[in-house]
């Protein structure tokens, strides 16, 4: 049997790749469904706003997908379909949840807030689960490790294909999801976080700073006009995070705009370092500048948004 199938059910091969996601959407379920009433959600608020928002996310990571890699499915269309091996993208998934939590919000009169720091953690810690998926279907790592004592987990996976080590990318992504979820979920409990909307933000921040990074370490990256398109979204959504902190604090302070600017320009500019160290001290001072402009824009005014 092949390595990847976890079972047959029915006669159909069921990949470890969908249970593994189908683990990480469950993981992410209980936890939402035990944080929205401290987010002040009425009860089933969370399973209410997941059937909305699964289809839609499902469909946006295929679409976005196939989108930029339109030349493996130009000449077979009903592969498209076919979404038990692999073939969803985390920002298409992200974007089209996101675009349905602002729907339902709408739809439902809950504030928008609300939704996307109930969602936020929840989807880092469906993500350190789901990448494991990566790693059951042999996709989502790294270059080549070129150093023989770097040739060990989790600092490098063995591909079978070629029979080298490589970055295991698709670890560093789950471990760090799973701190990002952790630290979230603390600083929230603890009221080290309290206006609402800043959980969601710093989700986007630190999942930005992380993917922009690693994405310049993978070789199955989506591309447009020859750069990587997931490290331009990563590097898009942490300057919006920069300038949402900024903003605040602006409006709070009066002043510490400067974090605003340089959080990013380093932004803007670590996608095109391809990886490296120049990358990883870029989106290190683009964090910086985003906790900056957080430190002085006050945790004081909720907002219902």
């Amino acid at each position: 049997m092949d390595s990847r199938v976890a079972f047959r059910a029915f006669g159909v091969d069921v990949y470890w790749y969908g249970v593994l996601i189908a683990g990480g959407l469950l993981a992410a379920a209980v936890w939402m469904s035990r944080r929205e009433k401290r987010l002040g959600l009425e009860k089933d608020t969370a399973i209410d706003l997941l059937l909305w928002t699964l289809p839609a996310a499902i469909i946006g990571a295929r679409v976005y997908y196939v989108a930029f890699s339109w030349d493996m499915f130009r000449g077979n269309l009903g592969a498209i379909l076919d979404i038990r091996s692999g073939g969803l993208a985390v920002f298409g998934g992200i974007i089209a949840g996101f675009l349905c939590i602002f729907i339902y919000s709408r739809v439902k009169k809950v504030p928008l807030y609300a939704l996307l720091d109930l969602a936020a953690p929840s989807l880092a810690l469906g993500q350190a689960v789901g990448r494991w998926g990566n790693f059951a279907n042999g996709e989502a790592y790294g270059r080549a490790v070129a150093r023989e004592w770097m040739r060990f987990f989790p600092f490098a996976v063995h591909i079978q294909e070629d029979g080298l080590w490589h970055y295991a990318t698709f670890f560093y992504e789950s471990a760090w999801c799973l701190l990002t979820a952790v630290s979230l979920g603390v600083a929230e409990k603890k009221g080290i976080i309290r206006r609402r909307g800043d959980v969601f933000w710093w989700y986007l921040a630190l999942y930005g700073a992380e993917r922009a990074f690693v994405e310049g370490l993978r070789t199955d990256s989506l591309y447009l006009f020859g750069a990587r398109v997931s490290q331009l979204v990563s590097a898009g959504i942490l300057c919006a995070a920069c300038g949402v902190f900024a903003a605040r604090a602006i409006r709070r302070k009066g002043r510490r705009a400067a974090a605003y600017l340089a959080g990013c320009a380093c932004a803007l500019l670590s996608p095109w370092c391809g990886g490296g160290i120049w990358t990883a001290g870029l989106l290190a001072l683009a964090l910086l500048c985003a906790m900056a402009a957080y430190r002085h824009s006050g945790q004081k005014g909720g907002e219902a948004a």
